[in-house]
């Protein structure tokens, strides 16, 4: 044992002098001085800029006795013209990438900083997310299955997002009401898939800027959410004829099926998922054996689809029952409507899904 115990000691020091030996070779390949060299350079095309203008002020000078001109003189000073402001809008666009591209990196630079700094801070309570400079260096070691945006992760975190939304929810229902009360969206286990949409929606949208500042993030979330929850109100109400929530009685919605009030908690919710929840679900992810990872995910993934059909199943005949058609005439035939009806009457479907409305005065 006590061997073993040396031999992890060493295992750690030789750990330890391998990380410095890394920070060392790193450090020392940095310049003298921290200023980026586009400093400089960018003050000598302010100076070019100046000394331009100065010729272009020659040339509007030019310009305003260009009718004394002789016709083969105005000719080629028309060229003249046109090649200077071809050359000056091509400056323009390239000064304007430029300018974005520079802007771009020193908000990623100062954000992945103040992520990382942030990351390291002690909570008593809850510990503070990682920081996603820190899952995207952690993804790339170990040659994650799961690495940046591909099938698995989006899988993995739709799942969660999932039964995440749903726990949260319930929990503010007993906070707010006072009571527990349903929020599955399935009607196998505590899984809502409006949120596990909403959640791969937020990271495709949110990705690029995970390490870009939060006002970005905002924005996305608030229009990428609204986009979301739209949709999947008009596909809920096109296909199944009912609605689990409706925004009419509140001020700026569209349709009542979003309004600026929930937009902007979109807006909120999109900052803490891709600052917070996401780098989370990433880390555990992460950790993942790849093999053992993928089948993880095949399974779930499996689960789920089964649990929409069988969900999509049993609301459309609810609603066929709430509409008084029989299971003879029903659109998913007679022997399934059988089955809906004895595995999903209506008193348990009102339990499963307690704010779903359907566009009858009829009540379950």
């Amino acid at each position: 044992m006590e061997e073993k115990n040396i031999k992890s000691a060493d295992t750690e020091i030789s750990k330890a002098e391998a990380c410095e030996a890394v920070i060392t070779d790193v450090t020392a390949d940095l310049p003298e001085t921290s200023e980026s060299p586009l400093k400089s350079l960018s003050e000598n095309i302010l100076a070019a800029i100046e000394r331009e203008a100065e010729d272009v002020s020659v040339l509007y000078e030019k310009i305003a006795v260009e009718e004394n001109m002789s016709k083969d003189e105005r000719e080629a000073f028309s060229r003249e013209i046109e090649v200077r402001t071809k050359s000056l809008e091509a400056a323009s666009v390239n000064f304007l990438k430029a300018s974005s591209e520079t802007a771009k990196m020193s908000d990623e630079l100062a954000t992945r900083q103040k992520d990382v700094s942030s990351s390291e801070k002690r909570r008593t309570i809850i510990a503070p997310a990682p920081a996603n400079s820190v899952i995207d260096a952690a993804e790339k070691n170990v040659k994650s299955f799961a690495q940046g945006i591909n099938f698995y992760k989006l899988a993995l975190i739709c799942i969660i997002g999932s039964f995440v939304g749903v726990v949260i929810e319930l929990l503010w229902c007993i906070v707010s009401n006072g009571y527990v009360e349903s929020r599955s969206g399935l009607v196998f286990g505590p899984f809502n898939i409006l949120y596990g949409v909403g959640a791969i929606a937020l990271t495709a949208a949110l990705y690029k800027y995970r390490n870009r500042n939060i006002w970005l993030s905002f924005f996305m979330g608030m229009l990428v959410g609204s986009v979301v929850e739209y949709v999947c109100s008009w596909a809920q109400e096109t296909v199944m004829g009912s609605r689990s929530w409706d925004y009419s009685g509140m001020p700026f919605n569209l349709n009542g099926r979003i309004c600026l009030l929930y937009s902007i908690f979109w807006g909120i919710l999109g900052v803490f998922w891709i600052k917070n929840l996401y780098p989370r679900f990433a880390f555990l992810i992460v950790k993942l054996p790849n093999k053992i990872g993928k089948i993880i995910t095949w399974v779930l993934v499996v689960f789920m689809i089964v649990n929409c059909v069988v969900s999509l199943g049993a609301v459309m005949r609810w609603s066929e029952r709430v509409h008084e058609i029989d299971a003879a005439d029903s659109f998913i035939g007679e022997t399934l409507a059988e089955f809906f009806d004895d595995a999903f009457p209506n008193e348990k479907m009102s339990k499963i899904y307690a704010n779903m409305v359907f566009d009858t005065e009829e009540e379950w």
